[in-house]
């Protein structure tokens, strides 16, 4: 067997990814089981700088709040901003302070100096706005997508005015009290504002599309684009904030799958754009069901990996991630009855692997999953293997 699993081993590279796949994939997804190592982001550096010299591609896209990502976008693209203007106001979750991520933004800025438009670089977030404490205000994409209407389309047609959405958001403090994600009766989802609120949002994104050949033709497509990325978030985000003032044990499942419907969204929107590489939890890009407990109750979703592939088919292709240690956080040399363990045995500190050959060459039982002593590490699942295109193994995470 360890001749076996060594054969399904490569090199962690653009055309060692490529040659696993039947063809280039429109969205290529790369997955981390972890968050905040910079060992993985460089590696995932690596491969995209690959995939723009070698494949052609032109976009990554990050586990990242949306409408923030502008922000990187405008910068790598036009140089609008600095540096350090960007990785604070371009990133959420608090991946700006990642040396990682700013050499990516730097790299990306550096190589879309002096190219025409059609071959820089772009880069987006596909997150929804959204942190583990709750959900953001709906004014920023709701206001960008009525002040774009208005601008182009008769004021007639449109089914508000600014100062009536101004009223019915009111105080920004309503929509982000953090006593809400764990107390429903803290939530103004389902107030009458927010109800009026999500009808209007319904209008302005179906006037938005109704609109759409002469709004490209008025503007651009990259503004339609953005236009429809405030759409997105602002629908989004109202059904988020429903789903937070819910008290039915169905409440975790609906909040859960709404943000993952809101990352898949964005991904169909920038796989639409061309080939991309898209980089998130293992758990937000697999195509299985994803599955957790909350409060001892089981809660199961689909990811946004697995509805994307489920429109694209053969043109998203998805990459896991695992890992052999994280000392810094207690997640020692994994036992070597597990497919981490096996791995661990292969020269070398890193490989790309066969997934499905791999799977294969385990045979039946497959191995036991390896269980981890720190929450912050999801180990790979044995029975996911055959429905992963790939597997990159990292043996050693250093503290970053």
């Amino acid at each position: 067997m360890a001749t076996d699993i060594k054969d399904t081993a490569h090199a962690v590279e653009a055309a060692a990814v490529m040659g696993l796949l039947p063809a280039r994939p429109r969205l290529l997804a790369l997955g981390e089981p972890t968050h905040g190592e910079d060992t993985l982001l460089d590696l995932r550096n690596a491969l995209f700088r690959q995939l723009v010299e070698e494949e052609s591609y032109r976009t990554i896209t990050i586990e990242s709040d949306c409408m923030m990502g502008l922000v990187v976008d405008d910068y790598v693209t036009s140089g609008t901003g600095t540096l350090d203007e960007v990785m604070e106001r371009g990133f959420s979750h608090g991946w700006g302070a990642s040396a990682a991520n700013r050499e990516l933004v730097a790299w990306m800025r550096a190589h879309n100096e002096d190219r025409p438009a059609s071959e820089r670089l772009r880069f987006a977030g596909f997150d929804g706005p959204l942190e583990i404490t709750g959900a953001a205000s709906p004014r920023q994409a709701l206001t960008a997508l009525h002040g774009y209407l208005s601008t182009w389309v008769d004021a007639a047609l449109l089914p508000c005015t600014r100062e009536k959405l101004d009223h019915l958001i009111g105080a920004d403090e309503r929509w982000t009290e953090p006593a809400a994600m764990m107390d429903p009766a803290r939530s103004v989802g389902r107030s009458a504002e927010a109800g009026r609120l999500r009808l209007l949002a319904d209008d302005l994104v179906a006037l938005l599309d109704a609109r759409t050949p002469y709004l490209i033709r008025a503007t651009s497509r990259a503004d339609w684009e953005r236009a429809s990325l405030y759409g997105r978030t602002a629908t989004g985000l109202l059904r988020y904030h429903y789903w937070m003032a819910d008290t039915s044990p169905a409440r975790m499942t609906w909040l859960v799958s709404v943000r993952d419907q809101m990352m898949a969204r964005n991904l169909l929107a920038v796989a639409a754009r061309g080939p991309a590489l898209a980089h998130a939890h293992n758990g937000h890009l697999q195509r299985q069901k994803s599955t957790m407990r909350m409060g001892g109750m089981p809660v199961e979703w689909w990811s946004a990996g697995a509805l994307v592939s489920a429109r694209l088919g053969e043109e998203y292709a998805f990459v896991a991630t695992a890992l052999g240690t994280i000392r810094h956080q207690g997640v020692d040399t994994p036992p070597p009855e597990t497919v981490e363990g096996l791995l661990y045995a292969l020269p070398g500190d890193s490989c790309l692997i066969d997934a499905p050959r791999l799977a294969t060459a385990l045979g039946d039982p497959l191995p036991a999953p390896r269980v981890s002593p720190w929450f912050g590490y999801s180990p790979i699942d044995p029975a996911h293997l055959a429905d992963s295109d790939g597997l990159v193994f990292v043996k050693d995470v250093p503290q970053s």
